[in-house]
């Protein structure tokens, strides 16, 4: 598989080290120095590759997306923090007949602990004397605050408990990515932690996502998708 690399930060090499191993070939690399390039240049270039992965900046992601749509290149959206109305994210996709799958946690292990947290959610569905909450920090230079996985999660306990819960975030120093759910009574507490120790489980996700991605049509957020995800790499 020939990937397409947009942004070069730790993700973008973490990455460029990782796919190789996993048989891939990095056929081409956008950093912000492309930035002010012909935009039909780099279009030309993404049309050699079968997936483009994209972990760069929040601003650049909709010229991102449109770069790729135009190039007939299926994109793994990993960016977080972009604002773009889903409807229209949709349009942009199904204009072009392309693939997208974006996601704001492509960590395997968060991936399980949304379906952990769905679960110990439903069990206190019932339960008026437990206060559910979300608790998320991370290093002072994540700028996305609550972060995309809070957020998710945020979605899914109030999905399952049946009514949305708070959700607090912390940026400071140098904290792993960590998310917590939690449910309070005046007896006890109860807590599920995740604690990311690198960025390798996200760089894992993305590349499954983006083997997984190619021959598709479509938009798929990876939430949605990571059991299919993971069933086709069972079957390989």
């Amino acid at each position: 598989m020939k990937l397409a690399l947009i942004g070069y930060g730790a993700m973008g090499q973490l990455l460029e080290r990782l796919a190789p191993a996993q048989g891939h070939e990095i056929a081409l690399t956008l950093t912000s120095h492309d930035a002010g390039r012909n935009p039909d240049e780099v279009v030309a270039e993404l049309r050699g590759c079968d997936v483009a992965v994209d972990f760069s900046v929040a601003a650049a992601v909709r010229k991102n997306i449109e770069a790729c749509m135009l190039a007939e290149v299926a994109l793994v959206e990993g960016t977080t923090g972009w604002k773009l109305n889903a409807d229209e994210l949709r349009g942009i996709v199904s204009a072009a007949d392309g693939a997208l799958v974006y996601g704001g946690n492509f960590s395997v292990g968060v991936q399980l602990f949304y379906r952990i947290s769905a679960a110990a959610a439903e069990l206190f569905r019932n339960l008026e004397a437990y206060d559910g909450f979300i608790e998320e920090a991370h290093h002072k230079r994540k700028r996305d605050a609550p972060s995309g996985t809070a957020l998710q999660l945020g979605k899914i306990v109030a999905e399952h408990l049946g009514h949305e819960v708070p959700i607090s975030s912390t940026r400071a120093g140098h904290i792993p990515g960590t998310h917590r759910v939690g449910f309070d009574s005046s007896a006890d507490q109860i807590t599920l932690e995740h604690v990311a120790r690198s960025r390798e489980g996200f760089a894992a996700g993305a590349l499954m996502a983006a083997q997984w991605i190619v021959g598709r049509k479509g938009l798929f957020e990876f939430s949605e998708v990571f059991n299919e995800i993971i069933e086709s790499f069972r079957t390989v």
